[in-house]
This record gives C-alpha cells, sequence and structure tokens, in this order.
C-alpha cells in the first residue's frame, strides 16, 4: 500500500471553526441549523490487489496529533449543544438515574472457608468486593475486601479481574484505567486488606491462576512498548509468566512463549488438586485452541519449570477445561460436535480415538460445565434461553436439571467438588440479576439475594418469535413492551443485536432500558448468525465471505417489526457496539430507507485497516483481511466508512466512541463520522459523541454510562418523536 496523506495541522478544524456541512432537520423545525465541524479531506489512496481506495480521512487515525483533538472537541461541541436543546433529555436522565440507583449483587464464590462477593449499592462508579470471613455463617458480617471507587477521584479506574488464592489469603487482582485493556496487577492480604509490595505491568488478556501452594501465579503480559502509541500499537508476542510472591516482576519465571508464532496467547488454569497447569492457546478470535500441559508433580511444591506437554496440538476444535479426576481431563468441545460435547482425556493416550464420551451432543447448544456436589452441572441454551442441567460424574448420565425462573439467562455459577449446593444468577430483560442458591441434597433453589427496584415489572411482558432471513433461515427475536401495546406501526422501537465471534447474546436486565419502555418503547434484540446460540454451524455462518448473512438477518428483524406493524421506519431504530458497531453501520449503509436512526457505537467501521491496531489482527479469523486478494471484495462490499454514498438520505445517526478504546481504536468512528457527514443529503443529523477518559466499554463508571443512556434516548426522542409522558 501506498501512504501519501499530510498529517499537517489546520486551522479549519479549531473549535470555532463551521462552514462544513448543515443538516436542515432544525431548519425544518424552525430551529437554527446545525454546523458541523470542517473536516479536512487528505490525498490518501491505497493500492489493494489492484484496486485503489482513497481514505481521505487517514489523519483522523492518529488520536494524539493536535489536529485530532481539535477534531474531537470541535465535533464534541457540536454534538453537547444538540443534545442539550432538547428538553426531554434532563427529565430521562433523572429517571435513569432513580431506575438505577438499586443494590446490585455479583454470584458469590467461595475459598479457604472465606465468602466473596461483588455488590454495588446503587449508583456507585465501580462495585465493590467484599468478603465474609466464615463462609459458611450467613449473620456474620461482611467487610470491605477492595473498593475500586477509592483508586480514582471520577471512578474510571476498575477491577479487570480477581483471584484468591486457594487458602482464600490472598486476592491477586487487576486494574485497568479510563476503560484501557492494559491491566496492573496488584495482591493484597484478605486478613488486613493491605496490598503487599508486588506490581506487575504490560499484561492484557490475562488472568491469574494460583498454585496450590498459595506463594505464586500465572499470567500471561506481551513486553513493554518501547516505541510507537501504546494505544494502538499491534499485540504480538503474548508470553506466560510465573510470578512468586515478594519477588519484582523482572524476576518472574518466564514459562512458554512461541517466538516463532507471534499471534499466539496463553491462558493457564491450575487445577483443584494442584497437580497440573492447563495452558490453553489462542490465536485470533477463533473458539479454536490447542492444549499443553505442566505436570507441577507436587501441589505443596510445584515444578513450574517442568516441560511443557502438547496435549491436543492442532486447531481444530474448541476446548474448554473444566477439571480432571488425576490424569484424566475433562473438556466441553465442538469436536465432532457443533453444539459440544463433554469428553474425557486421559494424559497417557489423549489421542482422539482414545477420547470417552462423558456427555454427548443435544439438540441444544452446551455452554459450559461445572463439577459441584460430585456432579457435572452443565449449562445450554434452549433457543438463546439458559438452562441448568444435572449429570451423574461416573456415567454421564442425566440426574435431573434446575427449574429457573423464567425465560432468561444464567450468568454466573459457583461451587466445587465437594460443596453441598452452589450459587446461581439469573437474569432476564424484566428481571433483574438475582442470586439462587441451589441446595444439592433438597434438590431445590431459594433467593439468596434480590434487589428491589423502582419500576412494575408485572405491566410489561417479554415473549419470543422467529424471523425469516433472506436466505429461509429462522433468526429468534426477543420482543419486550408494554402488555397491550397495539400493532398500528406507531410504536417507536429500538432493535439490538450483535452477531459475531461466537458470542451468546441472551436476555439481560439494564435499567436503562426500563426508560425506554416507559416512554412507550418496544426493545427488541435479534439473535443473529455469527452468535453462539445454537453451537458452531450458527457462528461460522456469519464468519468470512458469509458475514453478510448477519446483515441480512437484521436487516430481517427489522422488516418484520414493520410488516407485523410493531412500528414502521420512521419510528424503528437500530443499535449495536463494537462488532455490533459494524453491523449498524452495514445495515445502515444497505438500507438507509429501513431505519429512522441508527446507534453505531464503538464500532468496526474500516474493514480494510481494522487489523493493524491493538488486537485487531486479531479479528481476521471472523472476519478475514485485505491483505488478501480472496477476502478484499467481500470486505469492501459491505465496510461501512466505504460503502457510505454522498447524496444518500441516511437516517438520524449518533455514533459513540471514546478516545481511550484501545481495542476498537476511535479512528474507526471518527473516520466513519466524518464521512457520513460529508454524504448525507437527507435532513437528518450526523453526529458523534466521544467520551473522555473511557475506553472500549468495560469497567466504564455509572454515571458515564447514565449520561451516554441519557444522550441516546434523547437523541432518540428527538428523532423518533417519542412521546414521553409515560416517564415520571
Amino acid at each position: 500500500m501506498t501512504s501519501s496523506a499530510s498529517r499537517t495541522a489546520t486551522v479549519a478544524v479549531a473549535l470555532a471553526a463551521l462552514g462544513g456541512p448543515v443538516s436542515a432537520t432544525a431548519q425544518q423545525n424552525g430551529e437554527a441549523p446545525i454546523r458541523y465541524p470542517v473536516t479536512r479531506a487528505g490525498d490518501q489512496v491505497d493500492d489493494y490487489h489492484g484496486t485503489r481506495v482513497a481514505d481521505p480521512y487517514r489523519w483522523l487515525e492518529d488520536v494524539d496529533s493536535p489536529e485530532t483533538r481539535q477534531w474531537v472537541e470541535a465535533q464534541n461541541g457540536v454534538t453537547q449543544a444538540y443534545l442539550a436543546a432538547i428538553p426531554q433529555r434532563g427529565p430521562i436522565r433523572e429517571r435513569l438515574t432513580k431506575l438505577w440507583d438499586y443494590p446490585k449483587y455479583g454470584t458469590p464464590f467461595r475459598e479457604g472457608g472465606r465468602q466473596f462477593y461483588f455488590e454495588n449499592s446503587g449508583l456507585q462508579n465501580q462495585s465493590v468486593l467484599y468478603v465474609r470471613d466464615d463462609a459458611r455463617d450467613a449473620k456474620r458480617p461482611a467487610r470491605v475486601l477492595l473498593d475500586p471507587n477509592t483508586l480514582s477521584a471520577d471512578g474510571t479506574v476498575a477491577l479487570s479481574t480477581v483471584a484468591v488464592s486457594p487458602d482464600g489469603k490472598l486476592l491477586a487482582y487487576g486494574t485497568a484505567a479510563s476503560g484501557s485493556d492494559w491491566q496492573e496487577f496488584h495482591v493484597r492480604d484478605v486478613a488486613t486488606a493491605r496490598d503487599l509490595p508486588d506490581t506487575l505491568k504490560w499484561i492484557k488478556f490475562s488472568g491469574a491462576s494460583w498454585t496450590r501452594d498459595n506463594k505464586g501465579f500465572f499470567y500471561s503480559r506481551y513486553d513493554e512498548p518501547t516505541g510507537g502509541n501504546a494505544l494502538t500499537n499491534v499485540n504480538r508476542n503474548q508470553k506466560l509468566y510465573y510470578h512468586r510472591l515478594g519477588t519484582p516482576q523482572s524476576a518472574d519465571v518466564l514459562v512458554y512463549e512461541r517466538p516463532d508464532q507471534p499471534e499466539w496467547g496463553f491462558g493457564a488454569e491450575v487445577t483443584e488438586d494442584g497437580r497440573y497447569a492447563i495452558i490453553s492457546v489462542w490465536q485470533g478470535s477463533s473458539p479454536k485452541a490447542r492444549i499443553y500441559v505442566i505436570d507441577l508433580v507436587d501441589a505443596r511444591a510445584p515444578k513450574v519449570t517442568n516441560p511443557v506437554i502438547k496435549v491436543l496440538d492442532q486447531f481444530d476444535a474448541s476446548y474448554e477445561f473444566v477439571d480432571n479426576e488425576r490424569s484424566t481431563l475433562y473438556f466441553v468441545t465442538d469436536n465432532a460436535a457443533p453444539r459440544k460435547r463433554l469428553i474425557a482425556v486421559d494424559l497417557a493416550a489423549p489421542s482422539a480415538e482414545r477420547w470417552r464420551t462423558v456427555i454427548g451432543q443435544d439438540k441444544d447448544a452446551l455452554e459450559g460445565v461445572d463439577v459441584v456436589g460430585d456432579r457435572f452441572v452443565a449449562t445450554y441454551l434452549e433457543d438463546a434461553k439458559s438452562s441448568i442441567r444435572f449429570f451423574d460424574l461416573k456415567s454421564g448420565a442425566p440426574a435431573g436439571r434446575v427449574e429457573l425462573p423464567g425465560i432468561g439467562s444464567v450468568v454466573g455459577l459457583s461451587g466445587k467438588r465437594g460443596d453441598a449446593d452452589f450459587y446461581y444468577s439469573f437474569t432476564s430483560y424484566l428481571y433483574p440479576t438475582t442470586v439462587f442458591r441451589y441446595d444439592l441434597k433438597a434438590r431445590k433453589s431459594e433467593t439468596y439475594r434480590a434487589p428491589k427496584i423502582d419500576f412494575d415489572a408485572a405491566q410489561y411482558e417479554t415473549k419470543q418469535v422467529f424471523v425469516t432471513s433472506k436466505d429461509g433461515t429462522r433468526v429468534p427475536m426477543f420482543l419486550t413492551m408494554k402488555k397491550g401495546t397495539p400493532q398500528n406501526g406507531a410504536n417507536p422501537a429500538l432493535l439490538y443485536a450483535y452477531g459475531g465471534f461466537n458470542v451468546s447474546l441472551t436476555p439481560a436486565f439494564s435499567p436503562a432500558n426500563l426508560v425506554w419502555l416507559e416512554m412507550g418503547g418496544i426493545y427488541a434484540v435479534a439473535n443473529l448468525r455469527g452468535g453462539g446460540e445454537y453451537g458452531k454451524e450458527w457462528h461460522e455462518a456469519g464468519t468470512l465471505e458469509r458475514k453478510q448473512n448477519v446483515f441480512d438477518d437484521f436487516i430481517a428483524a427489522g422488516e418484520y417489526l414493520v410488516k407485523e406493524k410493531y412500528t414502521s421506519p420512521a419510528k424503528l431504530a437500530i443499535a449495536g457496539g463494537s462488532n455490533g458497531g459494524l453491523l449498524v453501520g452495514a445495515a445502515m449503509t444497505q438500507r438507509p430507507e429501513l431505519f429512522g436512526a441508527a446507534l453505531p457505537a464503538v464500532g468496526v467501521m474500516d474493514m480494510l485497516r481494522f487489523h493493524k491496531f491493538t488486537i485487531g489482527w486479531a479479528w481476521t479469523s471472523d472476519y478475514g483481511s485485505a491483505d488478501s486478494a480472496a477476502h478484499f471484495p467481500f470486505l469492501r462490499a459491505y465496510s461501512p466508512l466505504h460503502n457510505l454514498k454522498p447524496g444518500t438520505r441516511y437516517p438520524a445517526t449518533l455514533v459513540t466512541t471514546a478516545d481511550h478504546d484501545d481495542r476498537v481504536v476511535p479512528g474507526h468512528s471518527f473516520k466513519f463520522a466524518a464521512a457520513l457527514q460529508a454524504a448525507q443529503a437527507g435532513p437528518a443529523p450526523t453526529l458523534i459523541r466521544i467520551e473522555t477518559k473511557a475506553g472500549h466499554g468495560a469497567g466504564k463508571p455509572t454515571s458515564k454510562q447514565i449520561d451516554e443512556a441519557a444522550d441516546r434516548f434523547a437523541f432518540l426522542v428527538k428523532n423518533l418523536g417519542v412521546e414521553t409522558a409515560a416517564v415520571p
């Protein structure tokens, strides 16, 4: 490729600069027209396998340049002025704040006789980690072990991972600042709630797993960046380390690396008996894995430098470690089972012909398996709804199931082999996340922690429908709305989806969506191909050259809502984040007339260059790469940035991103917003909201979540003509 774009700063994007494209919406309403900041169009042109493609806004990829910073400030100024003029914005934010202010509980877990759990009192920016020193004494008061709200003044430092030592005395935890994927690890004494001197840096995409001597843990990291921008630099050559307590990071043991395979990553998990370290080798975002093992020999004095044994040494399928019985390892896999099965692998004879199927493939997708109370506890998806089933530990025979409260999702399950009970959390669109304790002997659930919210869920309902996609595929969709909502085409509707990376989009509770429902809105969630709702085949049907299936499914969901008169194009909004932001961008460029508003968040909008930043190269397993002559045509065919056509009437669009997003770098959204403003021929506004001191989404403070939700819904109220009398 050639690179000829100048990065010279220009006064054209100064804060007060006007004279760019003008929106006619305000003129129609008797308001002053929107004047967008001028965005300089450079002369960058790249050659892709003989096809020349212009990239006039390449300079916006340099997020730290003075020119880009001025552009961000100018765009935010225009967007905030527009949003501030919407009278319903304040009441919406007030209602959001009131609905958000309820206690939220995480699923408890036990280590070393202690119980640990997260709790948020309501509006805390970050949830707090508590410990109860006697796990069996529910009356014993818990105490604060780690409050991340004290780590920054504005709540932008979040916990990214926690791992308690087997004896329950030490906590390894990771923190991430401003939404970055970069983590810093620390170790805290549980008894005193004070940190030890241990500090580990340059960690990404890693947890921690303790050895059973409680003297150290495995983790994965990258080399410290030596140049360029740590926010956007490509991340390769991850290495697996072992950290011994009380020693500097420079003394950590390098357990495994593969300089010949720079795109491989590693995650280690120590078995509950302490005998083995199970190393899962990953490449990109594919669920396929290799499994390597270190025989630690003695749990009391583990030999972390013992040779790495290659047990399953092909990226031929997914393998998720469950537990072991001496040298027999249990894995959930999609090898010869696209909806997954549980297999037993003997380390002495690990070849596929010697595997034993413990739980066979079912018509429903197997999500995961735990061993609790000497039985297998398996979670399944039945048409994107959760179920929990039991199986005998020796024979794998079915042994009953848990009766769940209804249509919803199991979002946490914790227990150990010797426990007499386990905890699980259940949630749905109208059911705030509730923690249950299941008594294995009595075979029944009891409510353990249930929040109370200022919302009458009885007035609303969730139902599941099935949409026929372009090629005849049956696609499930959940609809949540007020009971008795008329199908007259006049209802505002918000359609949300993701459709990628084997991610299953199951029912989940959001206080923000309650405000939408109270305003008479319909909330629709479509389970598109590319996700994991029906297993491997469903996922792969939405990847590479088949990615258009995902967009077809989404468009079919929108057409269904219109055809069945739940809404009309003028009242239909679409939303999605990350890969879902790509989804929204593709849908609005392919069918702009079908939607009244679009909310693409932190989206992958430039499908020709996504792999050149941070971990973007890892997404080529789902997307492909423009470096490939075979992949370039289909990527170019749907890339949102490259399919904006000047002179087109696009729906009202509010692009959202963050200036510290180091997963989907903000240049994607910057370039898309600039190109959209230049292309828009219709009256609808095309704005970008750029959050500062935030990243891709994980760890975002409550205050920022509320602010962003208020802005999104205010934008929809104005552009879909939503009546807001229902908002208290």
